[in-house]
């Protein structure tokens, strides 16, 4: 016999058993307030048809799916060891809490990776190590080229895009304020400058994106004017121009009907309640040597403010393209950022963040190469974003030639964040990525804001004691050579020999050189 009949047999016979023992009807109903869920439950199981296993086994079938729903939970809290863990793991979500509450973040009884596996990493000390006290604790980053008429003194490490709407108004608020305290910037992220960006006065990167919020005209296009009111705004250190991320690049986005409030489709310059569309590509430009004199508007209505872009290193011959175009325009950008393929987000399809776009180090490399190789990096500055968590993660992309870095999901996690992976569905249990005001009220503004300044000052300050490990004394003095990683069990090699330097001046051909070296 199946289990629904199975079922159905004891519901009737457990009804039958009732009214005859209990011949008052009021004991029979207490005693239906018992069962009659478990009934009405599994006859809903029987007659629907969208899930087989409730329909052949009722009740007991809904067992499978809310184990799988607190799969995440279990996996993190009773399964899964301290290095093992998808997309961060424990050691360094522990090590990321520990610096935002300021509490001992030492660790005992030696390291727990295996240092023989491939794939190992670390970094060389000097015996001849320099003292700490005599380096600057805040290593700042001048960004901003020749034709730059407001450089920026960047901090070593920033908040990268994270839009207001993927994150709550509290969650914007703590970390521009633990910007504003630490003395770092807080990248908008492509939804546009929100007033919770504003209201602590934090440093500001302003972010655009294929949609060009807060700066489109009604057909989604670019607006020189808005842009140039948003641009020359007090609290807009840097714009950068977002061609692709890692999480998701040439996949451009959608912001349903649902979650265009009146609030966002303000700050966004769009139609509130409608579903609005961010291509996967832009259009104010469509090559590279537009995309160059994108840059020189740009530059030029925010009043020469440093200009870069951000993207994802697809195909290398692109970026040796938008070098060329360098070249021919005589403009460069003040700074480009390269995002890794292990780059996050609060949703992106599965093969996008699987399979597209190159690991962030090998991008990075090919980036710093190319530039060399058109001697064009003496004048552009790179930022690094790619699962930055620790004052390692900072140092080995300093050392291929990161001028400074980005990090995002650290900064969440020193907001709060408990790697619950629901980002998606605006449940966020702890205020950090959700639009539900019962649910970001629990995070409290003052609070995150010092965890995040903490983290941010405690990780930098680790990056200095490794610098004087090394024998440096300033972020400039790491070269790729003092990273090795264990390529085989019997074999290590050096950054310098997997990333070997492109000569500076290399890619140039002989008329351009000659410019070059005049």
């Amino acid at each position: 016999m199946k289990p629904r009949s199975i079922f159905i047999l004891l519901s009737f016979l457990i009804v039958g058993i009732v009214a005859a023992i209990y011949p008052f009807w009021n004991n029979v109903l207490w005693l239906m307030l018992l069962f009659g869920p478990l009934i009405i439950i599994g006859y809903f199981d029987i007659f629907q048809k969208k899930h087989s296993i409730r329909r052949n086994f009722p009740v007991i079938g809904n067992l499978r799916f809310i184990l799988e729903s607190i799969r995440p939970e279990i996996m993190q809290y009773f399964v899964e060891n301290d290095t093992d863990g998808r997309p961060i793991n424990r050691l360094d979500r522990s090590l990321i809490y520990q610096r935002a509450k300021k509490v001992n973040d030492t660790a005992p009884f030696g390291t727990q990776l295996n240092v023989y596996d491939i794939g190992y990493e670390w970094m060389d000390h000097s015996i001849y190590a320099k003292n700490r006290k005599e380096i600057d604790h805040d290593p700042r980053i001048m960004i901003g080229g020749s034709d730059c008429l407001q450089p920026y003194a960047a901090s070593l490490m920033n908040i990268s895009a994270m839009s207001f709407g993927s994150l709550s108004k509290n969650a914007v608020l703590a970390m521009n304020k633990g910007a504003k305290l630490g003395g770092f910037a807080q990248n908008t992220g492509e939804g546009g400058i929100s007033p919770y960006h504003m209201e602590n006065g934090g440093d500001l990167i302003w972010q655009i994106g294929t949609g060009y919020f807060g700066c489109r005209d009604k057909k989604g296009n670019f607006n020189p004017k808005t842009f140039k009111e948003n641009a020359n705004n007090p609290n807009v250190k840097m714009i950068e121009l977002k061609i692709s991320q890692g999480a998701k690049p040439g996949h451009g986005g959608l912001l349903p009907a649902s979650k265009n409030t009146e609030e966002i489709a303000a700050i966004r310059h769009i139609e509130p309640h409608t579903t609005v569309h961010s291509p996967n590509t832009h259009s104010a430009f469509t090559n590279a040597k537009e995309l160059m004199y994108f840059i020189k508007e740009m530059r030029d209505l925010s009043n020469g403010k440093p200009i870069g872009f951000k993207m994802c290193i697809g195909k290398q011959s692109e970026f040796t393209d938008i070098c060329e175009a360098m070249i021919e325009t005589g403009i460069r950008p003040d700074f480009i950022t390269i995002d890794g393929g292990e780059g996050g987000t609060g949703a992106a399809p599965v093969e996008f963040s699987n399979a597209i776009g190159i690991p962030l180090r090998d991008g990075l490399a090919y980036a710093v190469n190319t530039l060399r190789g058109y001697d064009l990096k003496k004048e552009i500055s790179i930022m690094a974003s790619g699962k930055v968590f620790s004052s390692f993660d900072i140092a080995r992309l300093i050392a291929i030639g990161a001028d400074t870095v980005y990090c995002a999901r650290a900064m969440m996690l020193a907001t709060g964040c408990i790697q619950a992976l629901l980002c998606h569905k605006n449940v966020c249990p702890v205020g950090v990525a959700t639009q539900d005001k019962s649910l970001m009220k629990g995070l409290d503004v003052e609070d995150k804001a010092q965890r995040v300044a903490n983290y941010h000052s405690q990780t930098v300050y680790s990056f200095i004691e490794l610098m004087a490990a090394s024998g440096v004394t300033t972020p400039q003095g790491l070269k790729r050579k003092h990273i090795n990683r264990r390529v085989e069990m019997d074999m290590i090699k050096k950054y310098s020999e997997i990333y070997p330097l492109t000569a500076v001046g290399s890619l140039l051909k002989k008329e351009e050189l000659e410019v070059s070296e005049a």
